[in-house]
């Protein structure tokens, strides 16, 4: 990503990659699979990561590696965002932000190599150099054990229950086997990279406004007024779904928008956040936005179901001005969501 004072919009897309380029040391944007977590110490436990509204536990939906590299703090940085997908909820989300120094505890000094490791299976490691367990069934942290064979780690009662009946029951009794045959939970989200490109400059298009005068001229003042309310209404909200798909016409298949402190393109008129509506943080700094994720993600999740499923038209990230460091661990952040809404 690029640095703080820059201001050109980035574009991200979802692509397939080997497993080996999504993993923490890579430092990867990434779409679904298990969080690539970047601090290991004071990651967030289950009940910052449990739906607010169902209180089921939350699955990971993407994360963005969003350095700042004029500031010595935040030489790595990523923001880790969480959907829920349980039916009827599918409502809940929550976001997180970690950095780290250059000269870290966990990290080499030196960047990644851009060459797959000797080995590079498909094995899933299931505890994080500081120590910490994570979830078998979501990679989120771990601290309820299996009370059999001690060995297997869950955030939940409900992802042991899931895991116990997908597979753990058989291999309980064989713990050094059972870390490379983690079973389809049927949780977590396709994965993909996110790769980032520059978005090119667009020419906005001019939208044509509908008249509504020969239809008003022979009506009564109330519902001339009512009408013409309707057509401001409409024309404002096509303005800015045009405004929209121009925007991102030139490249249809943007999953993600990424720009620090620019403005959103929103896709409707409806449910726009006004400056009271964005918390600050709990540092007392204003938030701004950090990244928008586009509707076009969800053909990439495969999450549709039979009755309600997750949905969105504007996913829209806000983190604090100063990125704070409040220790080590993640900070809470704020999303904004935007629905698409049918105009009468």
């Amino acid at each position: 990503m690029a640095a703080a004072g820059a201001r050109p919009v980035e574009l991200g897309f979802a692509e397939s990659a080997p497993a080996w380029r999504l993993r923490s040391e890579q430092f990867p944007s990434k779409v679904g699979g298990r969080p690539a977590w970047l601090g290991a110490a004071g990651l967030p436990g289950p009940r910052a990561l449990a739906c607010a509204l169902c209180s089921r536990p939350l699955s990971f939906l993407l994360q963005v590696y969003a350095p700042l590299p004029d500031r010595a703090d935040a030489f790595h940085r990523g923001i880790f965002l969480f959907c829920c997908r349980e039916p009827p909820c599918c409502a809940g989300l929550r976001v997180f932000r970690n950095q780290l120094p250059r000269k870290n505890d966990f990290y080499s000094y030196e960047p990644p190599s851009e060459n797959p490791p000797p080995e590079t299976g498909e094995s899933v490691c299931l505890q994080l150099k500081s120590g910490a367990h994570l979830c078998r069934v979501c990679g989120c942290l771990g601290p309820k054990t299996c009370s059999r064979c001690h060995k297997a780690y869950y955030c939940s009662k409900e992802h042991q229950t899931l895991d116990w009946r997908l597979g753990h029951k058989q291999t309980c009794a064989q713990p050094d086997h059972f870390d490379h045959i983690i079973p389809d939970h049927n949780f977590l989200f396709p994965e993909f990279e996110i790769v980032i490109e520059t978005e090119e400059e667009i020419m906005p298009e001019v939208v044509e406004k509908e008249d509504y005068s020969e239809i008003t001229g022979s009506m009564g003042e109330a519902l001339e007024e009512e009408l013409d309310s309707m057509a401001k209404h409409e024309s404002r909200e096509d303005t800015i779904f045009q405004k929209f798909k121009t925007q991102i016409a030139l490249e249809p298949e943007q999953i993600l928008r990424y720009g620090r402190g620019i403005a959103p393109i929103w896709i409707s008129g409806e449910n726009i956040p006004q400056e009271k509506d964005i918390p600050d943080c709990p540092c007392g700094a204003k938030r701004i936005l950090e990244f928008q994720v586009m509707p076009q993600l969800l053909n990439y999740l495969k999450a549709d179901r039979l009755g309600k499923s997750i949905d969105w038209g504007i996913l829209a990230v806000f983190t604090c001005a100063e990125s704070c460091s409040l220790g080590t661990g993640y900070t809470e952040e704020f999303v904004w969501k935007q629905d698409v809404t049918d105009t009468p």
